[in-house]
């Protein structure tokens, strides 16, 4: 698999991704750790019937270690996510959550064979100002703003941009292995859901289909093509590209009659598209060996 075909198969995660925030309404009233082991649960049969190709056998191999890992950080940053959302459910929460992206461009400098350049900083930046101008179309509300919720918004940043960027250094650990993350995270979400909420089902058919589709897709197959770009292809440009995911669920929001369409998202996506262009621009000129 070449570096090129990795990166693009890594951006259908950030394109599955896109479709999140449409699915989640849609699945209401679920909670959300509830929502989260449904959907895990499907990810993780979807995972089993792409293990079923190769053997069982392969996930014998991986070390408990490397499972311990992708379920804590699958598990962790979706549980990050959702205390710090119930903490302080502003839009500043959102926007420090979503510095991820900027977090995986600086943290891949860390690993042998990367090459930081200054351009993929500075596209990381562009980009981040291009998601700032979404996630705070609203406006801002400093007043409601809590200090643990944005902490925990914070921490669930740093989670995922740690699992991703590490997940470059397991480059010899089977895909597969996601099976068992999600699975696992499916039965961790279930305790959080027993122990913090009430149990809440899908309200009907078109709420049941929500859930079966963020499985599928945003909260299932996602994880596996993410962990197919970050192992193998370009992490930076990768990095920058996944602020395209606030912009792209925005306008398919937009489409949906959900979200009205503004300038500003015109604005956004301008900085979002320069600050990819920057960071592939930087890609091209500095090749690096695998």
């Amino acid at each position: 698999m070449t570096q090129s075909m990795a990166t693009a198969i890594g951006f259908t995660a950030v394109l599955m991704w896109a479709l999140l925030a449409l699915l989640t309404i849609g699945s209401a009233p679920v909670p959300p750790f509830l929502l989260n082991a449904l959907c895990f649960g499907i990810g993780g049969l979807i995972g089993l019937v792409w293990t079923a190709r190769r053997g069982f056998g392969v996930l014998r191999g991986v070390s408990w270690k490397v499972y311990a890992f992708g379920t804590l950080g699958l598990f962790g940053y979706h549980f990050l996510y959702f205390t710090a959302f119930r903490i302080a459910p502003t839009a500043e929460t959102g926007l420090i959550a979503y510095l991820w992206p900027l977090f995986i461009v600086l943290f891949s400098g860390l690993l042998p064979g990367e090459r930081l350049r200054g351009q993929h900083i500075v596209g990381a930046l562009v980009a981040f100002a291009g998601a700032a101008l979404i996630v705070l179309r609203g406006g801002v509300d400093l007043g409601g703003a809590s200090a643990p919720g944005l902490l925990l918004g914070f921490g669930c940043a740093i989670t995922w941009a740690a699992y991703s960027v590490l997940s470059r250094r397991l480059g010899n650990v089977p895909t597969e292995s996601v099976t068992v993350f999600c699975l696992a995270t499916a039965a961790l979400s279930l305790v959080a859901h027993l122990a913090l909420e009430q149990t809440v089902w899908p309200a009907n058919t078109l709420g049941w289909l929500a859930v079966l589709a963020l499985g599928l897709g945003p909260v299932g197959l996602a994880f596996f093509t993410w962990d197919i770009g970050m192992k193998k292809g370009d992490i930076q440009l990768l990095g920058v590209a996944s602020y395209a995911a606030p912009l792209l669920s925005t306008l398919v929001l937009i489409a949906a009659g959900i979200t009205p369409a503004t300038p500003v998202i015109g604005v956004a996506a301008l900085l979002i598209a320069g600050g990819a262009a920057l960071a592939a621009r930087a890609s091209a000129s500095a090749p690096k060996s695998l």
